[in-house]
């Protein structure tokens, strides 16, 4: 079993900046990209910022500039840096993680329980 534990949401002032983090654990063998996305009430799921296993990275235009994704293998870790948050950013972000798992070290995508940032003066 494979358990994704996401914390660092809050509510924030425009121009503020959050810290998200996602830390995998389980039977985990390897892990291969780890990202997230987010969700605004009403609309669809959309992708905020990915990054490889060899570090490479990929933004939603919307978020370059101001936001990092980053990862530490060693604790199996995603982060999310955001400064220069603005109100239209307000919506449920959750981790995703690719990863090999269990005996027989099968792939699996595995989704955050989701973390509610909201950004209001």
């Amino acid at each position: 079993q494979v358990q994704l534990v996401e914390s660092g949401g809050d509510l924030v002032q425009p121009g503020g900046s959050l810290r998200l983090s996602c830390a995998a654990s389980g039977s985990i063998f390897r892990i291969y990209g780890m990202g997230w996305y987010r969700q605004a009430p009403g609309k669809q799921r959309e992708l905020v910022a990915v990054i490889t296993s060899g570090g490479r990275t990929n933004y939603a235009d919307s978020v370059k500039g101001r936001f990092t994704v980053s990862r530490d293998n060693a604790k199996n870790t995603v982060y999310l840096q955001m400064n220069s948050l603005k109100p239209e950013d307000t919506a449920v972000y959750y981790c995703n993680v690719d990863l090999m798992a269990g005996p027989s070290r099968n792939r699996y995508n595995y989704w955050g329980q989701g973390t509610q940032v909201t950004v209001s003066s």
